[in-house]
């Protein structure tokens, strides 16, 4: 199974949730509007790219579209090895993770998105994408610079980000430039992020953490200031709060990622970016030569990565006790919309098919706890993969299609 990733901020347009609004994960939207006592939708489908730049604003869409397209990847049945996110996209890879819950996570990103804005107004700075040139040459740059400018993101061999105050990190692109850097440009983002200029937004994130409940990962989460995969609930407090002001350690999270799919045998490695743009998937290529790498950003990109999957193994369902099971690239499961016990429709008898039924959108399959459990696709029931009376969780499979 793949690596995913997941975006920060620095990407998000206007528009970018439209391609969605017709998904069953658009469902998410109004799910973190209700957490976050705002109105997301508005932000994905009609706000300007400059009111998208403000970072509370650019943050909270950023994380929910991340959401919106890890949902429908998950109703494909597809799981993955490992997870990582790129600053904000850290706290979208814990969500996926299952080391906080999806409205723990909404209400986190509006605080930090928050403090972020009040500690960018408060210390006013800039953020340069220097392309060319590796993070040794230019901290280098930096240090030549002699002003407020840091090293902030450490994406690939040949990309970096600096930030600080605005002399100083046209002055330090001028020095990388001189030491050998292809480039420099601006990126659209409204502060100085992951320097000390954030300083100010540390005591709000720190406050909203406490009333956070951390969970044991279901798969390895790499951290942004460490590069390091991590398996338990304890020291995401501290790693989030340090993420602040501390550069993102993005390429040697890329290299842990390739490492945790060596070791689980994955044959074809492959990295999969969630959310918009498609800027992990070019950094793995740059960091891992030979790494396979896609991008998820819109509904017509699913069937790529359902391609991408089955070409070298057959996709596995992974639902607990249903081990073995294929899901090939015509296949598809339908997952359970809430927690609670599932109760199929009179003819599909204890997880045994009544009859070889053949599933239209929106057709009936059952309910869990009172809700719904619809199909999202057209096609034959091959299996149930919940019994009557099971107790099932939000997200578990619940039957398996063959697409018509």
């Amino acid at each position: 199974m793949p690596a995913f990733v997941f975006p920060g901020q620095g990407w998000q347009r206007s528009g970018m949730g439209r391609m969605w609004t017709d998904h069953p994960s658009w469902e998410l939207v109004g799910d973190a509007s209700d957490a976050a006592g705002r109105d997301i939708a508005h932000l994905l489908l009609q706000a300007t790219d400059d009111e998208l730049t403000e970072t509370r604003n650019a943050q909270l869409a950023t994380f929910t579209l991340s959401l919106v397209v890890l949902d429908a990847v998950e109703r494909l049945g597809i799981e993955p090895t490992a997870c990582a996110g790129h600053s904000l996209g850290e706290y979208a890879a814990l969500v996926a993770a299952g080391v906080i819950g999806f409205e723990d996570g909404v209400r986190l990103v509006c605080e930090r998105g928050d403090a972020m804005q009040a500690a960018a107004d408060a210390e006013t700075g800039v953020m340069t994408l220097v392309s060319g040139a590796d993070a040794e040459t230019v901290d280098i740059a930096c240090r030549l610079a002699d002003g407020d400018v840091w090293l902030a993101n450490d994406n690939s061999p040949t990309e970096t980000v600096i930030a600080g105050e605005r002399d100083a990190v046209d002055r330090a692109g001028l020095r990388a430039i001189e030491l050998g850097a292809r480039s420099v440009r601006s990126v659209p983002v409204g502060g100085a992020f992951h320097t000390p200029f954030m300083a100010g937004a540390r005591n709000r994130v720190i406050k909203a953490l406490r009333d956070v409940t951390f969970h044991r990962p279901e798969m390895p989460v790499v951290a942004n200031v460490d590069g390091r995969a991590h398996t338990v609930a304890e020291g995401w407090e501290t790693r989030l709060v340090a993420q602040l002001t501390s550069p993102v350690r993005w390429r040697q999270s890329v290299l842990r990622l390739g490492g945790l799919l060596e070791e689980r045998s994955e044959r074809a490695r492959l990295f999969v970016e969630l959310g918009p743009g498609s800027s992990l998937a070019r950094l793995a290529g740059q960091t891992l030569p030979g790494i396979r790498s896609l991008g998820v950003s819109a509904p017509d990109d699913l069937d790529g990565l359902v391609d991408a999957i089955a070409g070298d193994t057959p996709l596995h369902t992974f639902a607990a006790g249903h081990h073995g099971e294929h899901l090939y690239v015509s296949e598809r499961v339908v997952i359970s919309p809430s927690a609670g016990v599932f109760e199929p429709v009179g003819d599909l008898v204890d997880g045994e098919l009544g009859t070889d039924a053949v599933m239209d959108v929106g057709s009936l399959l059952g309910t869990v706890a009172g809700e719904d459990v619809r199909s999202p696709f057209t096609g034959r029931l091959m299996g149930m993969l919940a019994a009557r009376g099971e107790r099932v969780q939000v997200g578990q499979p619940v039957a398996w299609l063959r697409v018509l």
